[in-house]
Formats: C-alpha cells, structure tokens, sequence
C-alpha cells in the first residue's frame, strides 16, 4: 500500500517495494517519489508541444500557395518542421528532469534542438529542391523555440513562487564532515530556487554534534543507506568526509539502486564548471580535467563588442530618463555626477562616474561615521548612512546612480557584467585569492548584484567573483544580465 503525498512534495509517498537484488533479498520502505516533479515535467513536455502546434498552424495560415499542390507541401512541410523540432528535442534531453528548471543548461539545449531540427529540416529542403522550406527553417522553426523558452519561463517562475513559499521542494540528506555539511546547508538557504531543503545529515563517527546549522544529525556515515531508505529524503548530498573514499561511496550508489532516492556528490575541488570542465576516462578511470582559464581571443572580443554596442544602444534608450536624474540631483545645489578612482583590469586604475547620490563632502565624513561601519572586509558600508540625499536613497534603492556607469563601458574601462570594481583601499587588502578578480574588467552588475548585493559577507563575495572569473561564458553573462531586472527592481540587498 502507499499514501498519495500533495503536489507540493510536503509528504512523500512511501512505499514498500522489494530491495535491490545486491542488498540480501529484504524488503525495506523507501520513497515512490513526490508527484510534483512529475507535473512539472508533463507541463513542460505540454507547453513544448502546444508551442510547435501553435507555430505550424500559424505558419500555414500565414502562407497563400496558389495551388492545390502547393497546400499538400506546405501543410507536409510544416508537419515535418513541427515533427522534426519535437524529435530534437527529445534527442537532446531537453526533457530530462535532470535540468528543468536548473541553470542555464535548459535554454542550451532547446537552442540545440533548434538549430539540429531547423539545419536537418534544411539540408533536407535542399537535396529535394523543396523551396516552401526556407520559411520553416528561418521563421516558424525559430519562432517555435521561443514559444517554448517562454512556456519554460513561465513554468520557472510558478515554481520559484512555489518554493519561495516552502513548497515544492526536494528533502535532502546532507554526509560529510560537519564543515562540509554546514557549508551545503548555508548554500543551500540562500538558493531556495534550486529546490533543497537539507532535513537531516549524516557526519563521521565520533562527532559530538546533534545538529548542524539547526539541521539535525541522524547518524554517522555507516547508517546513510538506512537512513535515506526510509523514504523522508529525495537526495542524498554527498560532502568530503575523512574516510569516505570511492568504494563507499560505489556501495551507496548501489544501495540507493531502485529507491527513488537521487544520489548527489561534491568532487571537493575549486568551483569551475562549464567549458573548463572536462571527462578524461583513463583506464575506466573518469578523472575531471580543468583547463586553464583564458582571458584574450575571439570570445573575449565578442564580449568587447557586445558590452559598448550595448551601452551605446542603452545610453540611446535611457537618455531622457539620465537627464530627469541629473535635474532631480542638483536640485540640492551639488553637481549631477560623482567620479571616484577605481581599480580596474589587471590593476590599471580609471574614473568611474556615477549619479551623485549623497552630499558633496561625504568622503571627508567617513573616518567618523567608521565605528558604525555595516561592510564586511575591507568594504565601508551603512545600511542607513546619514550622507545619503532623498534623492540618493531613491536612487540607491533601484541602482539608478550607477547608470552613467555606460560611458565606462563604452570606454572600455568597465563591462556590462563583471566583478564589483573595488577602490585602491580594498585592493591594498586584497589577499592572493581575491586580486584573481582584477584578471577581467570590472562590471555593472554581477553574480554579487543578483545574490544579495550589500548583504554579503567579504568571503561570500569574494567568492561570487571568483565563480565569475573561473567559469565566465556569454551564456553566464546573459543569465547574470536577465537576474539583474530582478534584482534591482526587488531592491535586495540596496542600501
């Protein structure tokens, strides 16, 4: 028998199945899964579909062949188009639910369907000499992928909402040494979006601890097959532990064979993913090979290209809104815009230039506002600082003083998105891991912008920026660009 859990994943059903043949023959319970996921995945595959159903008939209301000839090809064409974009993305495992609703790769792959589908459409068109494909392969196959990018948003953004609320979320069990653990527990927290919620953790024998970070201990690293088949876990994070080598963790994947329960393990290396990150099999060996980072050639002048062709376009955009803000700041009698030494690449410095946004002597107050200083690290921050004008906190709150900030990209002083561009003071106490944020030009906004801004702790955002510099792909820029809306009109962390 099995009780039907919510569609929020709150009670998990269990049920009692028979083990693993390689587990001794016993019957044990574990979890049958969470129906949630299974929603999401059929909306997904629903949404996709309607997407192509809806360009192809579009597409063919669209067209006006002559003939009756010409209706047959075109409505054959369209559903090839329409057939050929489903099987893509069935072939790149755009389904999968190993990357719904996760990270950029989602996007990736509907791109790849696309481009497959509509260039295999086209090779097809060609060596049959059918003209009628051209508009599919440039215009409904395109534009069908944007459907479904827009139905997978939306699906996103109902979860997120969801998980915002505490619901839809996978419960995790967390093994490692309690350092490892606490670590996973606090990542976790503050990327609720990704679905986590460590319930319980498994820490090496010995350890006098009967929780971590409020997440309670259940036992040591013998009992985690056990304890995760009892059905309260979704996942099992696997953490460095002294002691945990690879036949354990080998015996636990075969464990957890049959239960439901995914098995997730931290390599304990650097945080580089992306196209740095390489398989190696040696031997049947996978080893991960780390490529060094490179910070010249043509993706990097494309990045050029992209970030002064951008500020040009929103410096056009935004000029009427730059000239209402420059009117509004000196109406306190000061000048619109503020310029302030920065550190940029490789340690060069320039004059970043902002909208002013509190009184003009405010660097000469900052030795005596120094004991009420909020920043972490070497940084000076005030969640209320008396410099900051009316017009300053309206401003600040939106990160509307930093939009002069387009000249520097312009210039070709700053990025769109970069590192945070520090003061020559904060680069006097910069440590040898920290100056690696100076190897790439300092941005407007960034992985510190859209997680939390001036709520980070130093290491927190020493650590975002060098995520940045290790793993910087386009792909990352556009989703750092997209989470800064958000970001800045949320106001989080603004002060």
């Amino acid at each position: 028998m099995s009780t039907q859990s919510d569609i929020h994943g709150t009670g998990p059903v269990r049920a009692v199945v028979p083990a693993p043949r390689t587990g001794g023959g016993t019957r044990r319970t574990v979890p049958a899964g969470v129906t949630w996921p299974r929603r999401y995945a059929r909306a997904v595959v629903v949404s996709d579909v309607a997407s192509i159903v809806v360009s192809v008939v579009v597409g063919i209301a669209l067209a006006r062949p002559e003939t009756v000839d010409g209706v047959r090809a075109l409505i054959g064409t369209g559903v090839a188009a329409g057939l050929l974009l489903a099987l893509g993305l069935a072939v790149v495992r755009a389904w999968d639910p190993l990357v719904l609703h996760v990270g950029s790769s989602e996007l990736r792959r509907v791109y790849q369907a696309v481009f497959g589908s509509a260039a295999a459409l086209g090779l097809v068109g060609l060596g049959l000499d059918v003209e009628s494909v051209r508009p599919w392969v440039f215009l409904a196959m395109p534009g069908a992928g944007a459907l479904c990018l827009l139905g997978r948003y939306a699906a996103r953004k109902r979860l997120h909402a969801e998980r915002h609320a505490g619901r839809c979320m996978r419960p995790v069990l967390a093994v490692g040494s309690v350092d490892a653990v606490a670590d996973l527990v606090r990542r976790t927290r503050r990327d609720p979006y990704f679905g986590w919620d460590v319930v319980g953790a498994c820490v090496p024998q010995g350890t006098t601890v009967a929780a971590v970070e409020d997440v309670p201990v259940l036992g040591d690293l013998d009992a985690v097959a056990g304890i995760a088949g009892r059905g309260a876990h979704r996942v099992v994070a696997v953490a460095p532990a002294p002691g945990w080598g690879p036949g354990r963790l080998r015996e636990l994947a075969w464990r957890l064979e049959g239960t439901g329960v995914e098995l997730a393990v931290d390599p304990g290396l650097m945080e580089i993913a992306g196209p740095r990150l390489h398989i190696a099999p040696i031997d049947g060996l996978p080893l991960l090979r780390l490529s060094q980072p490179t910070f010249t050639g043509g993706r990097w002048l494309l990045k050029q290209t992209i970030d002064r062709v951008g500020a040009g376009v929103l410096l056009a955009v935004s000029a009427p809104v730059l000239l209402a803000i420059a009117f509004a700041v000196r109406s306190d009698g000061g000048p619109a815009l503020f310029r302030q030494e920065r550190v940029g690449v490789n340690g060069r410095t320039f004059r970043m230039v902002k909208f002013r946004s509190m009184v003009v002597d405010a660097d000469r107050r900052v030795a005596a506002l120094a004991a009420r200083n909020d920043g972490a690290g070497p940084l000076f921050k005030m969640r209320h600082d008396p410099r900051i004008t009316r017009v300053g906190a309206v401003l600040r709150r939106y990160s509307l003083d930093e939009l002069p900030q387009l000249f520097n990209v312009l210039a070709g002083s700053m990025s769109l998105v970069g590192p945070r561009p520090p003061l020559a003071r904060e680069v006097a106490a910069y440590g040898d891991d920290a100056r690696r944020r100076l190897l790439v030009r300092p941005g407007m906004t960034g992985l510190w912008q859209v997680s939390g801004r001036s709520d980070l702790s130093w290491s927190e955002s020493v650590r975002l920026d060098l995520r940045y510099v290790e793993n910087w792909s386009l792909a990352l820029d556009a989703e750092i660009a997209w989470k800064t809306v958000g970001a800045v009109f949320g106001s989080r962390g603004a002060y």
